[in-house]
C-alpha cells in the first residue's frame, strides 16, 4: 500500500484494545475451552508462529476468529550490523497477512553478529550514529511490512560511556524520524531504572504522549545488587505505581499481563490482567471526576 501522506503520519492513532495477556502453551487448552474470550485480547511471540501448518498456528486461528491479537518479535535484531534477515522479515509479513495483527513490536536491542543469535536482548549506545542506524532499519521494516511497528524499550544490566543521550531521549528522536510507535514496558523502566540510578519517572515524562501504543507488565527478580526482568513474578507494587503514572500521562492504552516462565493456571493470569484494568480506572478517575465536574 502507498505510504500515508506526511499530515496524516504526524499523529499516530493506535487501537484501545484494553487488557491482555500472553498466548503460552501452557494455556492453549484452557483458551480453547472457555466459551468466550477470557481477556480483552492476546500477544503472540512472532517468532513461535512462523512455520505454516501444525498446533501452534491452529491454536492461533481458533483465537483469533473471537479475539484481536498482537505480534511480539525478538528477532528483528533493530540495532545490529548484521543485515536484515529477508527470511525472517518475508515470515512475518506473511503471518500478519493471516492473522491481521491489531499491532507489531520488536525490541530497541540488538541481538545478533555475524548472522548468529545471542538469544538475548542487547541494549545500544545511544548516539546519534546509533539513532542513525536504528531508524534507517525500522523505515526498512515498515516498509517491507507496510505497516508502523512499535518499538519497545528493554531491561538492561550495563551502560555504554559512549551514550550521548538518555534511551527515553534516544526513542523518542527515533519515533521522530522513523514514525514508528513506542510500546512502553513499565516493569523494564522499573528495573532498568534500579540497575542504573535514573528516575523512572523521567523515562515516562520524556516519551512522547502520541507514540504509545502498547504497554507491557511483568513481574521481575533479584540478582544480588540487580533486577533481572524474568517474567516469572506478578508484578510489584513499585510497577504498579509507576503503571498508575504512566496511565495518566498517556490515557488508556492498550496493556500486557507477561508471565512467561513458572507460568501459573490461566485463572492466575487473567486476575493480574483485571488488576491492571482496575489501576488503569483508578488512576483516570481524577481526571475523569474533574472533566465532570468543569462541565
Amino acid at each position: 500500500m502507498p505510504p500515508a501522506p506526511a499530515a496524516a503520519r504526524a499523529m499516530p492513532h493506535f487501537r484501545y484494545l484494553g487488557h491482555g495477556i500472553g498466548l503460552r502453551p501452557e494455556h492453549y487448552q484452557a483458551v480453547l475451552a472457555e466459551a468466550d474470550a477470557p481477556v480483552d485480547w492476546f500477544e503472540i511471540i512472532s517468532d513461535n508462529f512462523l512455520v505454516p501448518g501444525g498446533n501452534p498456528r491452529r491454536v492461533l486461528r481458533g483465537v483469533r476468529e473471537r479475539t484481536p491479537v498482537v505480534m511480539h518479535g525478538v528477532s528483528l535484531s533493530l540495532g545490529s550490523v548484521d543485515p536484515l534477515n529477508e527470511d525472517y522479515l518475508r515470515g512475518l509479513r506473511d503471518l500478519a497477512a493471516e492473522i491481521e495483527p491489531a499491532m507489531v513490536s520488536d525490541h530497541l536491542c540488538w541481538g545478533s553478529l555475524g548472522g548468529q543469535y545471542a538469544h538475548d536482548l542487547l541494549p545500544l549506545p545511544y548516539t546519534e550514529e546509533a539513532l542513525r542506524h536504528v531508524a534507517e532499519r525500522v523505515l526498512r521494516v515498515q516498509d517491507r511490512l507496510q505497516r508502523r511497528i512499535l518499538v519497545e524499550n528493554v531491561s538492561s544490566y550495563v551502560a555504554f560511556r559512549q551514550s550521548a543521550m538518555t534511551e527515553w531521549e534516544f526513542l523518542a528522536a527515533l519515533c521522530a524520524r522513523a514514525d514508528c510507535g513506542v510500546l512502553l514496558d513499565v516493569n523494564n523502566i522499573f528495573v532498568s531504572a534500579h540497575n542504573h540510578g535514573f528516575d523512572p519517572a523521567a523515562f515516562i515524562a520524556g516519551i512522547p504522549v502520541d507514540r504509545v501504543g502498547q504497554i507491557h507488565l511483568a513481574g521481575h527478580s533479584t540478582a544480588g545488587a540487580l533486577l533481572l526482568d524474568t517474567h516469572d513474578h506478578p508484578v510489584c507494587d513499585g510497577v504498579w505505581d509507576l503503571y498508575r503514572m504512566a496511565v495518566r500521562r498517556f490515557g488508556q492504552v492498550s496493556t500486557l499481563i507477561e508471565w512467561d516462565d513458572h507460568i501459573p493456571p490461566l485463572e492466575r493470569v487473567v486476575a493480574e490482567s483485571r488488576r491492571a484494568a482496575a489501576a488503569e480506572a483508578a488512576a483516570l478517575a481524577p481526571a475523569t471526576a474533574e472533566q465532570h465536574a468543569s462541565g
